[in-house]
């Protein structure tokens, strides 16, 4: 019985909630009709706009093939030249982001007639208001320009990869060119020494009339010899590094570490009668052998540098040379033909619900205001009074 006295009730609760929508369903009709019309209304009164998109794929990884193998045979500033300016697709976002970018896009001649009359921070806006940059997962960068021209938004985006291709080469060879310049000066150097070591020894090989030093000692000279040598290509790359880093960068700490290794190591091969000189075990070679053996070493010492320092120049004019952009347009943008937004439709489908709900909870509000008691009805009126009132 309870169960069906439940059920009868709730039917009537029904009923009541239908009663009470047909009762007053002019109003919610009006309330709908209303939102359509100015939902249309409002639609057309907004602008087309149209976007455009052009994709790029930033540099991936080397897998240590072809050049990149031999940059880290040949170590010191070769490594920093197979880093070049490949640094993954956040590096990039972060250019096509910048503000030295986007004046230069602001700038270009086909570009300056839509923000003529603006300054340069308005214009500025404008444009980050207008480009939307985004990484895909599969990494590649997408430029979305919207704006209500058409041909200005496959302009924008393409100008967008046409100066980040030339931000690019001109930071990559303003690096390459740095490392060229120190090691230029420091093979001018190291060859000058190179000449004058060889005319030593073989000065020295004549008057004294010495054709080979013994094989151990030859060998100790040569192992030291590619100790100083890598020692000096160590101090090139430090140099170089000095020049746009801190001392606090972990890259230059590095290097200093590894300087202090290789001066270790020269320390422990100089042996007790070496003198600090780095000849293992010389002091027994007596007389005209032990100068003989200096000289050598100087001269390998010299001829290792020579060798490192030729590698690592040669390799960082292969990559001054080159295209040093990197990144592949995979699409460029096109001239959109249809709007990509305001969704009209869409519009007025979201207004006409929102009406319709708020419509349905207006009727059953003043159905119960309709319905309340005339002390309840007192109260509300006391309610507005204070509401109202302020005193």
């Amino acid at each position: 019985m309870e169960s069906q006295d439940k059920l009868e009730e709730q039917e009537i609760n029904l009923l009541e909630i239908l009663h009470v929508l047909v009762k007053r369903k002019m109003l919610i009709i009006k309330i709908c009709s209303f939102a359509i019309i100015a939902s249309v209304i409002y639609s057309l009164t907004l602008p087309n706009i149209y976007s455009a998109t052009a994709k790029i794929l930033p540099p991936q990884k080397d897998n240590g093939g072809g050049l990149s193998s031999l940059l880290g045979q040949a170590g010191g500033l070769a490594g920093l030249a197979a880093g070049g300016f490949g640094g993954g697709g956040d590096l990039y976002i972060g250019i096509l982001n910048s503000r030295s970018l986007a004046d230069a896009v602001i700038q270009r001649p086909e570009l300056t007639t839509g923000f003529k009359g603006k300054t340069l921070e308005a214009a500025r806006s404008e444009l980050a208001g207008a480009v939307k940059v985004q990484a895909g997962k599969d990494g590649i960068i997408s430029i979305v320009v919207d704006d209500k021209d058409p041909k200005r938004t496959a302009l924008l985006a393409n100008a967008f990869v046409d100066e980040l291709g030339k931000t690019t080469i001109r930071m990559n060879l303003s690096k390459a060119g740095t490392e060229r310049l120190f090691l230029e000066k420091r093979l001018g150097l190291v060859k000058k020494d190179l000449i004058a070591a060889e005319e030593d020894l073989k000065l020295f090989s004549q008057r004294n009339k010495i054709v080979q030093v013994d094989s151990q000692a030859k060998a100790s000279i040569e192992g030291i010899a590619r100790l100083k040598a890598d020692l000096a290509s160590k101090e090139v790359q430090l140099a170089a590094l000095s020049s746009t880093q801190t001392e606090q960068s972990h890259e230059v700490k590095a290097i200093q570490a590894g300087i202090r290794r290789l001066k270790g190591e020269l320390e422990m091969l100089s042996g007790v009668g070496g003198g600090g000189e780095g000849i293992p075990s010389i002091g027994n070679v007596p007389g005209v052998g032990l100068e003989y053996s200096r000289k050598l070493r100087e001269l390998k010492t010299q001829e290792a540098i020579f060798e490192q320092l030729t590698k690592q120049y040669e390799i960082v004019k292969v990559t001054e040379a080159k295209d040093s952009s990197s990144f592949q347009v995979l699409d460029d943008a096109v001239v959109p033909i249809n709007k990509s937004k305001p969704k009209r439709s869409l519009i007025v489908i979201f207004a006409t619900v929102t009406a319709f709900l708020g419509s349905i909870l207006l009727v059953f509000m003043l159905e119960y205001l309709a319905g309340i008691s005339d002390e309840d009805r007192k109260i509300i009126e006391s309610i507005k009074k204070h509401v109202f009132s302020f005193k």
